[in-house]
């Protein structure tokens, strides 16, 4: 039986990349509407449902630099992005000193973006969470790991600073495993194989068509793209920032391939052919889009 947690922020978050879908200016090409960037190869915490609790998976301590963010929002910007820019992925962002930096170039390059941040809250405190939001955030997602009291503290910390309701969300990642932990639980990507909470690839693959590159244009720290958030293994990179733009990683053949395949419910290739993940619940505008793109 599957789990579904946070229907209202899926929701909202659904909500949001639908009444977001642009084209590139006089074109027929679908803009993404959620661009995620995960801004380090580190985290400071080791939960048993991340393939980071898989002994071999590496915890590289390196940052996006301060050149490459800046490209990355700028080039976004020549498209009027309005989309969701969101700082995640596979790491914690608060361990960037820069994000207050990288926060403020997005908002001043991207002034009618949804600016959002997922954290653990460990290092967070009242004046931090000003920070955030005086420098241009327009929400974040605290994910709490260590009980009750942690999500009352957190709650009494957003309220302090009179953040309104669709300003922050406190996630309960505390729950049992019987629960899921909180999260819409996958395998993320199938490297949860060897991970405390174990849960193995798949060993035949789903028909059923996901969304993601659709819709998400996800950047990791060294300007890697990749297939989604769920692309842990970086199995199928897509292009690099470093020495490609944009526009070029966006419609690239690989990425019209990868795009096409999963869009019939075709995901006989990797990292798709072992992950478990629905794919479907956002971004339908956007794959509708790109059929009549491909078509045309």
């Amino acid at each position: 039986m599957e789990l579904y947690f946070e229907s209202s922020r899926i929701q909202r978050q659904s909500e949001i990349i639908r009444h977001t879908l642009r084209y590139i200016k006089n074109t027929n090409i679908p803009l993404p509407s959620l661009v995620e960037i995960s801004d380090s190869g580190t985290c400071n915490r080791v939960c048993g449902f991340c393939p980071r609790s898989d002994p071999n998976y590496k915890n590289i301590k390196r940052f996006i630099s301060k050149d490459l963010h800046q490209s990355i929002i700028r080039q976004l910007s020549e498209y009027e992005y309005c989309g969701m820019l969101k700082y995640s992925g596979f790491s914690e962002p608060l361990l960037n000193k820069q994000i207050y930096h990288n926060i403020s170039v997005a908002r001043s390059y991207l002034p009618s973006c949804i600016i959002e941040l997922n954290t653990n809250g460990d290092v967070l405190n009242k004046k931090r969470l000003q920070k955030l939001f005086d420098s241009g955030l327009s929400s974040i997602l605290i994910s709490v790991y260590d009980g009750k009291e942690d999500e009352k503290k957190f709650i009494k910390l957003c309220n302090s600073l009179g953040l309104e309701e669709e300003q922050f969300l406190i996630r309960n990642r505390y729950l049992p495993s019987e629960q899921n932990f909180g999260l819409n639980l996958s395998n993320r990507g199938g490297m949860l194989k060897n991970a405390k909470y174990s849960i193995k690839p798949l060993k035949k693959s789903l028909s059923r068509p996901c969304y993601y590159p659709s819709y998400n244009f996800f950047v990791d720290y060294n300007g890697d793209v990749l297939m989604c958030c769920h692309e842990w293994g970086k199995k199928n990179i897509l292009g690099n920032l470093n020495n490609q733009n944009f526009y070029d990683i966006w419609t690239s053949q690989l990425t019209k391939l990868s795009r096409k395949l999963l869009m019939k419910g075709n995901r006989n290739f990797s990292p798709c052919d072992i992950c478990d993940v629905n794919g479907t619940r956002i971004g339908k505008t956007h794959a509708e889009a790109w059929k009549k793109t491909y078509k045309e």
